[in-house]
């Protein structure tokens, strides 16, 4: 029979989620149904605020708590007791997503830029206008960002690391990830994406393996500030 997973190896989102549901029917806790901000919440609980965020969206996942851009975030009617702890199913923290690309996608770029074909660098040019029509005809380019990561990865020639990168790219659909960029990503975010991957392109058109890391670092850490910080209201 397999064993329960404890609570340190439960994801912190999960942890502070389950932490939420046991005290936010208070009535001390809320006001005319609406939780303090985020910023209050996270000093109550000491932990920081992109943590508070994924709680609550996972809280919304469960239909415990509803989320208002520009407002709050709102009881909903389901008063019953906590129950059982949140699923782990909703997938990883976007934080840990974003960090491990970070880590994985800046030593690709690093490896693969002292070495690039004019080949590679073609396919690349390809893939970021492609990108860059998409933003101006106003749709969303997660196709041609996707293989761009991609494409980087494969210019390895290792196709384990090439599978690493599709597979966290794509965890991105997982429910709290989704749901998360489904809120707060901001809507110019993908016009600044953009020139973030003219930085990684460029850098690796160079061969400067320093600044194609660098470049791809920035772009990643920066892709998830954009999100985590974007006000609540």
């Amino acid at each position: 029979m397999p064993r329960p997973k404890s609570t340190a190896s439960r994801r912190l989102y999960l942890q502070i989620a389950d932490r939420l549901r046991t005290v936010m029917y208070q009535s001390d806790f809320t006001s005319q149904g609406r939780l303090p901000p985020e910023r209050a919440l996270a000093e109550r609980l000491g932990v920081s605020r992109p943590s508070i965020r994924e709680a609550l969206v996972a809280l919304e996942l469960e239909g415990r708590v509803e989320i208002r851009m520009g407002s709050g975030v709102y009881l909903t009617q389901m008063q019953e007791a906590p129950g059982q702890s949140l699923p782990s199913e909703m997938g990883n923290s976007l934080s840990d997503i974003m960090g491990a690309r970070a880590i994985f996608e800046g030593v690709i770029a690093a490896l693969v830029a002292p070495l690039a074909k004019p080949r590679d660098i073609k396919a690349l040019r390809t893939i970021y206008q492609s990108m860059e029509q998409a933003c101006q005809s106003g749709q969303i380019p997660a196709g041609s960002d996707r293989a761009f990561h991609i494409r980087i990865a494969q210019m390895t020639g290792n196709e384990v690391l090439v599978q690493t990168v599709a597979r966290l790219y794509d965890e991105r659909r997982d429910p709290i990830a989704a749901a998360l960029l489904e809120h707060y990503e901001p809507e110019d975010s993908w016009f600044t994406a953009l020139y973030e991957h003219r930085e990684i392109l460029d850098a690796i058109e160079a061969r400067d393996a320093i600044q194609a890391q660098a470049a791809m670092q920035r772009h990643l850490k920066l892709s998830l500030k954009r999100t985590m910080s974007r006000r609540d209201g």
